[in-house]
Order: C-alpha cells, then structure tokens, then sequence
C-alpha cells in the first residue's frame, strides 16, 4: 500500500466539513471530480471506507472520523503557519519555471529575460521538451502548450496566442532544385519532417495529408532541429513565421494556409494559479504575446 497523500487527505476533510463533494470543490477550488477521485484514492490506499454516501451527501464511518480528527489538526496547523508566512508569499520571488514546447524559444527566452528584469529575485528555469511536463507534481508553474485545447479539469487554460508556420526552403535548396509553385509541385521535391509519423501538430498533420512519405528524406524529433535541417538544404519544410523574418536564407514557399496554424496556451495548475508570482508571469506572457505573430 501507498502512502497517502496529504492532497488526498486535505480533500476527505473538505468533503468532512462541507458535507457533499460539490461544496468541498467550490471550499477548494478544484473540479467535483478532483475530489472523488482524491477519496476514492485515499479510501483504497487505506483500505477502508471513510464515508457513507447518501442522497445529501457524505457521512464520515467511524475510520473516516479517527482520520479527519488528525487532518483538523494538521490544517490548524498549517493555516497557523501560512499566517506567518503571508507576507513572504506576496512577494514575486523564487524560482519560475516555464514550460514549453519546442521551437517557441527565439520568442519565450527573450520575454522571460524581461521578466526576470522586472523582477530580480526570480530565478527562471526554462524547460523545453516535447514531453508534458505534470504541473500537479510541481514540475512546473507554467506550461505553454500547442494544438487542441488542454481538458485536465485541474488546470487552468487560457488562449495565448496562434504559432502562424510557413512552408519554406533555403536558399541554396531553390537553387539546386527549384521551388514549387502549387501544391501540385510538392510531390516533386524533398522535404523535412518529424520523426514521429503519427505527430498531431497542424503542420504535421498537413505533411502528411500533402506529401508522400517516401519525399520526407529528412526527419527529426525536434521542431528548431527541423529548421536547422531546413537551414542545410537538407528539403523543404516548416518554419515559424518569425524565424523566416529573422533569416534572409529561408524563403518562403506557396501562399499560407489555415493548416499552418496552431492555438498556443497557458496552462496552470488550479493550486499555483493565484500565487503572486503565477499571476505576474502569466499577466506578463500575455502582454508580450500581444505583439507576436
């Protein structure tokens, strides 16, 4: 058996002193289904029942009562020790760290580097990686994620702003080969793409409906390992468009299309999301998004 966890606990004292799951979620802020899950978890690992349901909601058994006298305790204690410590916790200082996927850095780096100017007691970690990183195990404060819409009812998600790629090619590429002209000519030229062939990325997706496997001589995990494929001459494949602003040897290649483009959001965890220094970086990303394209 696991040990239980304080989260699961702290819930099972919620649903204690409120009576129903929805009035222990609206005491805690988190999703009616957060906590089910916390006490059935906590019911498991414990091995007994800590409530009796019932149409007006839970009564805590006679195990659920020896528990929850210890959890009072506990949190009289701590909410003793958050008093101490609220005029600590006001202040936006610590370590940050943000989460995002690869191939935002040229964009993310620059304004998390003006943020911690604004701030100077904030020490940023950034962490780039096609893995999702758990911000419910406090692996992160912020993450920034791409495509569909993040359903994890423990988050908080809202719209960041949309990545706009385009199809482009060195230009050494055009010069030994050409560019096409229509999305006709694609099956004529050489491209590059990600590793993974299932990758559910817009542009992804796109490749593959567009182009023939066996014209995709190039692929790499990484989106900014792509580019610089792209970069080499290596075939023809996707950028974002700031990255082709930026670079007079990529060239952009047919005219942009709706496929092209992936919704970016941030993500906080529903616990971290109002700590002073959650809210000063989200505010901050979201003001700086406003002038990204």
């Amino acid at each position: 058996m696991q040990d239980a966890s304080w989260d699961e606990i702290r819930t099972a004292y919620a649903v204690a002193r409120a009576g129903t799951v929805s009035g222990a979620a609206a005491a805690l802020g988190v999703h009616h289904a957060t906590v089910i899950r916390h006490v059935a978890a906590l019911e498991t690992r414990l091995g007994v029942r800590l409530f009796q349901r019932h149409a007006r909601g839970y009564t805590p058994t006679e195990a659920g009562q020896d528990l929850l006298r210890v959890a009072a305790a506990t949190d009289e204690q701590l909410t003793q020790m958050i008093g101490r410590l609220r005029g600590q916790g006001a202040e936006v200082s610590g370590e940050l760290i943000v989460t995002a996927v690869n191939g935002l850095s040229g964009l993310m780096v620059p304004a998390l580097a003006r943020f911690r100017d604004l701030h100077p007691e904030v020490s940023v970690r950034y962490l780039s990686d096609s893995r999702l990183f758990r911000l419910e195990y406090g692996e992160a404060h912020v993450a920034v994620r791409a495509g569909v819409r993040p359903s994890d009812p423990d988050n908080v998600v809202q719209p960041f702003f949309e990545l706009r790629a385009h199809l482009c090619a060195a230009r050494s590429y055009a010069e030994r080969f050409g560019l096409p002209e229509t999305e006709a000519d694609l099956a004529h030229h050489r491209f590059v793409g990600p590793a993974d062939d299932a990758h559910r990325a817009p542009i992804s997706v796109w490749l593959r409906d567009n182009v023939p496997a066996e014209n995709i001589v190039f692929r790499a995990s990484e989106g900014d390992e792509r580019v610089a494929a792209v970069r080499a001459g290596a075939g023809i494949g996707f950028a974002t468009e700031s990255q082709i602003a930026a670079d007079p040897d990529l060239l952009p290649v047919l005219q942009p299309h709706p496929g092209w483009v992936s919704p970016i959001w941030l993500v906080t965890h529903v616990d971290l999301h109002r700590s002073p220094k959650v809210q000063a970086i989200v505010k901050f990303l979201k003001q700086e998004a406003a002038g990204w394209r």
